[in-house]
């Protein structure tokens, strides 16, 4: 009850603010999330440095894969470990190179609400159609369900596009609690969430339980995207995508086609490969199986170490015994 009235008290709070983002509370309503994304990888050069030629190079491979946009600067673009220069940066070039009726969602997020707010609005300028907000999670232990809902209450408030709230409790070690989602989906300029836990018993229940809102899950990785599909997602943001983009939009159109059987069989194809890029080796191996599929991964800024030859090893298997390589 406390989190409610805490969220009610905001209440009044927001209507001051609410005629400065009027319309992106409209935009959110009519943005259809619908679709796959891949979380774009960063590359750098060999002095650690953005290399913007070869991030634009991938931009035009993937301008040929049917995604519904792009997410810029979530966990797989390394965004902890560049500046915020540096963040709006990569998102404005995304925005030059992006073909037109194409979404960017921008990483905004940050582990205070104030820094969050002002990022966020930082996105936007740079031409974010959406932002995409992680659970701040430093001082994990205070983040309840009232924190969480006064944070991003606070930041869609401010924000001149819609929010995408993003729990991914394998890097933050905090699951967005099930009441504060069902509780923040009444906002009307939070559009939907980006769930990486993996527990489609959770990911139904929110569908379930934010169907009047028009609330918009998004499965986090193509592991379960077949599943997330079958309990009421819209679609997903999903590393692999990175590297296999036709494939999970061909899994997509399966899902959405209700193709259950041939879904089913592309999917077992996909979970190895899934898990080896992203909770068994992570964003190095992404970027090496990236490098293998004609894109530009290459090296991850540091304190992140490229694979062993054992590691590499291990992922090529990963791939070729799933028929990908």
């Amino acid at each position: 009850m406390q989190c409610v009235r805490a969220w009610r008290g905001l209440s009044s709070l927001r209507r001051a603010a609410h005629h400065r983002v009027a319309w992106s509370h409209t935009a959110a309503a009519r943005l259809d999330l619908s679709g796959i994304y891949p979380p774009i990888a960063t590359p750098f050069t060999a002095k650690e440095d953005v290399d913007y030629q070869k991030l634009e190079g991938n931009l035009q491979k993937y301008a040929k894969i049917p995604f519904k946009g792009l997410v810029v600067q979530g966990s797989n673009g390394e965004y902890p470990y560049l500046t915020e220069d540096e963040r709006v940066e990569v998102v404005r070039t995304v925005r030059r190179s992006l073909p037109m009726g194409k979404l960017l969602m921008a990483g905004s997020g940050c582990e205070s609400t104030r820094a969050t707010v002002q990022l966020t609005e930082k996105m936007a300028a740079a031409g974010a159609d959406a932002v995409l907000v992680v659970t701040p999670c430093f001082y994990k232990g205070k983040m309840n369900s009232c924190a969480l809902i006064h944070h991003f209450t606070k930041v869609a408030d401010c924000s001149p596009v819609p929010v995408v709230l993003y729990s991914v409790p394998a890097n933050t070690g905090l699951e967005l609690p099930l009441d504060a989602v069902v509780q923040l989906s009444h906002h009307p300029n939070i559009l939907g969430l980006k769930d990486s836990g993996g527990d489609i018993t959770r990911i139904g229940l929110i569908v379930h339980k934010t169907k009047p809102q028009d609330f918009q899950v998004l499965a986090g990785s193509a592991g379960f995207l077949m599943a997330a599909y079958c309990v009421g997602a819209v679609g997903g943001v999903c590393a692999l995508a990175n590297v296999l983009g036709q494939e999970l939009c061909e899994l997509e159109r399966l899902c959405v086609s209700e193709r259950w059987e041939e879904a089913r069989v592309l999917q077992q194809r996909l979970i190895e490969p899934n898990a080896a890029v992203t909770r068994k080796l992570g964003v190095p191996a992404l970027k090496q199986a990236m490098e293998w599929f004609g894109f530009h991964g290459g090296a991850c800024r540091s304190p992140l170490h490229p694979l062993t030859e054992a590691e590499a090893q291990q992922l090529r298997r990963d791939f070729s015994s799933n028929g990908w390589l």
